[in-house]
């Protein structure tokens, strides 16, 4: 794309959003029904575009993709006049007659950085909230998952408003280009590395930026008070490492935290939930997506070609390069210096840390740069509160995994390096709304302390407006109050 085409298509964007339309409840919700009826007409083109990407199963596309839009665009349908209501401020009494209000406004032309590990719901669910908040549009898929940008690219301004939002294609150079522009928002889903290229671009212009990006999310698992659930305990783990697309996720598990006098046990019940999910031979399995591209395949092969690495492998390790499938792996205290335990993993290979004692994992966690999500399977109400007193994480989820991600009245979001904003529900709304305040006051009666020459009845008249004593106000005012 050149960039004359990138500037005819912002200047229409600006156009749009400065004619006002998209700021109106019903082109908002025109829009929302729209796109809940591209995902329903299409559902099967969605479902084969995924597989060619990803190897993902139907189900599994209905379950993180389809399913979560479906959701969250009706969600937002059904709520989005009431978030647009300015919601009232409390003014001082000292200011009356006056009223305050907290009044959203869309931010204008917003641009948008999809992921391609969940190419549809990265892009449509983010989408929903700057709809919702009335802005208009540029949404970047990832040129990594081509099937998938090509449907929204063709799709898209089929139902919904093209004058408003515009899907552009590309690689890098587009990428770049974009960055180029003046956005009054930039929500970016990817990489630590792409985020700070993307953060760094944003502050030339003071864009404000939403990161939604990774980390190393451990899951901490304390046998002692789980052990009568650990068939439950070992499917959630297993899910929440290879059900999401082969455990290239941003909300995966990344290592798993135990004592040392369980980790066979733990060992033993992830190979048997292994097999019975995809069976003896993973390769073959209809349930088990694949690598997203091949950077990512040799990158996840060298990770476990490191022999010291190599030699703490306890279940797995296969490749096959022709079919971008590597096997589901486990492997038992890894190097901690090494590059599996220091970097994102992002795919199919689970580390397993051993601890003396379960409350170590607090000291750990906090050795390392913030998660994420930390997980934790435990049924000790002090250990709960320890972990969310004594740790600073995206979220943290209690004896499950990823559920928190289709909750649409908990905010996602990361901390430090795992990023920063929030969406999901009303926090999509709000992530792509500026909360503008504004407060409405009569000419009378006049604050004449407010105003020089001072002296030190001001001051004293200030401390006690300040202070809200307007019992002592009003005796200072009837001369009843000493003044000094």
């Amino acid at each position: 794309m050149d960039q004359i085409k990138v500037e005819k298509g912002m200047a229409e964007l600006k156009e749009t959003f400065s004619s006002g339309k998209t700021r109106s409840a019903v082109w908002r919700k025109t829009q929302l029904r729209a796109l809940i009826e591209l995902v329903h007409e299409n559902e099967e083109e969605i479902f084969k575009a995924l597989h060619q990407d990803l190897g993902k199963h139907p189900v599994e596309a209905y379950r993180d993709e389809v399913g979560v839009i479906l959701k969250s665009a009706d969600y937002s349908l059904s709520r989005v006049e009431k978030w647009m209501a300015p919601k009232k401020g409390h003014i001082p009494l000292l200011f009356f007659p006056a009223n305050g209000e907290v009044m959203p406004e869309p931010f204008g032309v917003v641009l948008i950085f999809a992921s391609w590990n969940f190419p549809i719901s990265l892009a449509l669910d983010p989408l929903i909230g700057a709809i919702s908040a009335g802005n208009t549009v540029v949404l970047k898929p990832s040129d990594m998952s081509p099937k998938c940008s090509s449907f929204l690219a063709n799709a898209i301004p089929k139902y919904l408003d093209p004058k408003a939002i515009k899907v552009v294609e590309g690689g890098a150079d587009v990428c770049e280009q974009l960055l180029q522009q003046k956005w009054d928002k930039i929500f970016f889903t990817g990489s630590q590395r792409i985020g700070r290229v993307v953060m760094t671009a944003a502050a030339k212009h003071l864009t404000p930026v939403t990161l939604e990006m990774g980390g190393k999310s451990p899951a901490i698992l304390d046998v002692t008070s789980t052990s009568s659930n650990m068939k439950v305990v070992a499917k959630r783990i297993v899910g929440g490492k290879w059900g999401p697309c082969c455990g290239q996720a941003c909300i995966g598990i990344d290592y798993v935290l135990v004592e040392d006098e369980h980790s066979s046990f733990l060992i033993g019940s992830l190979r048997r939930i292994i097999r019975e999910f995809y069976g003896e031979n993973p390769e073959e399995s209809i349930s088990l997506s694949r690598i997203g591209n091949k950077n990512n395949f040799d990158r996840l092969s060298r990770l476990i070609k490191d022999p010291l690495v190599a030699a703490s492998i306890v279940h797995g390790g296969s490749t096959d390069e022709e079919k971008l499938f590597i096997e589901p792996t486990i492997l038992l205290n890894p190097p901690l210096d090494s590059e599996i335990m220091t970097e994102e993993i992002f795919g199919p290979l689970l580390p397993i840390i051993t601890l003396n004692n379960i409350q170590e994992s607090i000291e750990f966690m906090n050795s390392r740069p913030k998660p994420l999500v930390i997980y934790a399977f435990t049924k000790d109400e002090t250990f709960k509160k320890q972990i969310l007193t004594h740790t600073s994480s995206g979220g943290v989820v209690f004896n499950d995994t990823m559920v928190q991600f289709i909750c649409d009245d908990l905010p996602f979001g990361g901390v430090g390096h795992s990023g920063f904003g929030r969406y999901h529900g009303k926090y999509s709304f709000d992530t792509f709304s500026h909360e503008k305040a504004v407060m409405h006051r009569g000419f009378y009666p006049e604050i004449e302390p407010r105003y020089p020459p001072w002296n030190s009845f001001k001051l004293q008249f200030l401390r006690l407006a300040y202070s809200f004593n307007y019992l002592g106000l009003l005796l200072l005012l009837l001369g009843l109050k000493k003044k000094y």
